[in-house]
């Protein structure tokens, strides 16, 4: 994985913004109420670069790779009938995003651009899974057992690169190449393996940065 942005030019930027700012500020002889809130707004801004703490990477990394590592076995060890029944837990974890994340909006004082882009692209992922889930269901049975885990990982990989660019993560970005590199080999390999694959794909997409998240975050918010 590629070494995480170093925070000491995260706070260097800032120092120079800041400064820039201020100076600005001066020119354009701000009242001191008008100055005070623009100071506390940079702050606030710049506390919540680092308020990514990795923990909805971790929470779907492992919720995906445990249901596509339970369907493999269910289906090529068991020979289950209904094996895709395990992707019903994915319903709970929306139901439970929902609630964290409108708790973590509240918290939040200032909102930034880089949150809301983000939070674009994630809704953007969310929408294109399910119709891309329901235009594959439309086809027939082969069709979409080929299609749907290579499609799948490709749509994984686009939320997890955007967002590591935004969040000059490198991790992210490296893991969302992984997961197009994946769909490309999960077309020529059968069913059962291309879960193994989406598994794989957590892991290096979802779970190692999503670790790595938080600890940068325990480390800049200690």
């Amino acid at each position: 994985m590629g070494k995480t942005a170093n925070p000491i030019f995260h706070v260097t930027d800032k120092i120079v913004s800041f400064h820039v700012n201020f100076n600005v500020m001066q020119e354009d002889k701000f009242s001191p109420q008008e100055s005070l809130q623009v100071i506390y707004t940079m702050i606030e801004k710049a506390k919540n670069q680092f308020s990514e703490n990795g923990h909805l990477y971790l929470l779907w990394g492992w919720l995906v790779l445990i249901c596509s590592v339970t369907q493999f076995f269910l289906l090529d060890v068991f020979h289950y009938e209904k094996h895709y029944l395990v992707w019903i837990a994915t319903w709970l974890a929306v139901i439970y995003q929902f609630f964290y994340l409108r708790n973590e909006h509240r918290k939040k004082r200032v909102q930034t651009y880089t949150d809301t882009i983000i939070g674009f692209v994630w809704l953007s992922f969310f929408v294109l899974m399910i119709l891309i889930g329901l235009l594959l269901g439309l086809n027939s049975k082969d069709e979409y057992y080929k299609l749907f885990c290579p499609a799948f990982l490709a749509l994984y990989g686009m939320p997890t690169f955007l967002s590591g660019i935004l969040l000059r993560f490198r991790p992210l970005v490296v893991g969302g190449i992984g997961c197009w590199l994946l769909s490309v080999s999960a077309y020529f390999i059968g069913y059962n393996y291309q879960l193994l694959l989406i598994a794989g794909a957590m892991i290096i997409a979802w779970i190692i940065p999503g670790y790595l998240l938080r600890k940068r975050f325990k480390k800049l918010n200690a």
